[in-house]
């Protein structure tokens, strides 16, 4: 908990507010107050205490989030989850706290992001229609036109059917693929169903971001990068949105009349009489 704590003259100091020597006078004076209260000199300042001057709020700037474009190498787990003992976030072990935006399965390689910043990961997870993630990958058996047809029109996984994509042969057993979708372990069910195994997996894109670092490197987004994520996002999402406004209201259920059966052996004036004592009561 002490590492949490900062020094008042070097909070000032380090929020912009004033210099250290000019905080020492500030407090001195007795024009600076901590929850309330005029602190001695050397008081440190912990997370979420309120420090004003002279009644005015100090708080620090907000910092600013953390992009990265990470290279994931085979068996490292796209989890936070301390016990998995490759996990993405240790495997990077950068200074601050990130997660990352999606998953990509431990015998998989590539590209892959992570943030600190939840808004941009509800917004990346719910751009389904600019959602585009290209993959570089390798079979087992030779590639046919067949399978590129068969790949790029849908495939029956998971009790549902793929949505059709980009598919195209680079070689005898490498193709490449652009999915919008995200199923569990797709790809590679995908070619299962037509009898082939993937034998290399390697992601290249997601949406407009490249892989262009080695191996179990990373480097930060550029504004470009995040200014066009944005855009594409947005976009997604008023698509999203129109889709649900041109659905047609459900319809309600239609009142049906009570009619007598058509067999009925009753006396009409039986039913007369039922009605006229439900309406007494």
């Amino acid at each position: 908990m002490a590492d949490n704590l900062t020094r008042l003259n070097k909070y000032l100091s380090e929020v912009g507010y004033c210099s250290r020597r000019k905080a020492d006078d500030l407090i001195e004076q007795g024009r600076v107050t901590i929850n309330g209260q005029v602190p001695e000199m050397g008081t440190k300042v912990a997370p979420g205490d309120e420090v004003r001057v002279n009644g005015e709020l100090i708080t620090p700037p907000k910092k600013d989030n953390v992009y990265l474009a990470f290279y994931k190498p085979i068996g490292i787990v796209c989890t936070t989850n301390p016990k998995e003992k490759k996990n993405i976030v240790d495997y990077i072990n950068y200074p601050t706290r990130i997660f990352p935006i999606g998953r990509l399965d431990k015998p998989s390689e590539g590209l892959i992001l992570l943030t600190d910043d939840g808004d941009i990961v509800n917004k990346i997870l719910r751009a389904r229609n600019n959602h585009e993630k290209e993959y570089l990958v390798t079979v087992d058996r030779q590639i046919t036109q067949d399978f590129i047809e068969r790949m790029s029109n849908g495939i029956p996984i998971l009790d549902t059917v793929t949505r059709k994509c980009e598919v195209e042969q680079i070689s005898k057993f490498v193709f490449r693929i652009i999915l919008t979708q995200g199923l569990n372990r797709q790809i590679r069910r995908m070619c299962e169903y037509l009898g082939y195994e993937v034998v290399k997996l390697k992601r290249i894109r997601i949406m407009n971001i490249e892989l262009d670092v080695p191996v179990g490197k990373y480097r930060h987004l550029t504004p470009e990068e995040l200014n066009e994520l944005d855009r594409l996002t947005g976009e997604s999402t008023k698509t999203e949105e129109a889709s649900l406004d041109k659905k047609p209201a459900p319809k309600k259920a239609e009142k049906k009349e009570r009619k007598s059966p058509k067999n009925s052996t009753k006396d009409p004036k039986d039913f007369k009489r039922i009605n006229r004592r439900k309406k007494q009561s």
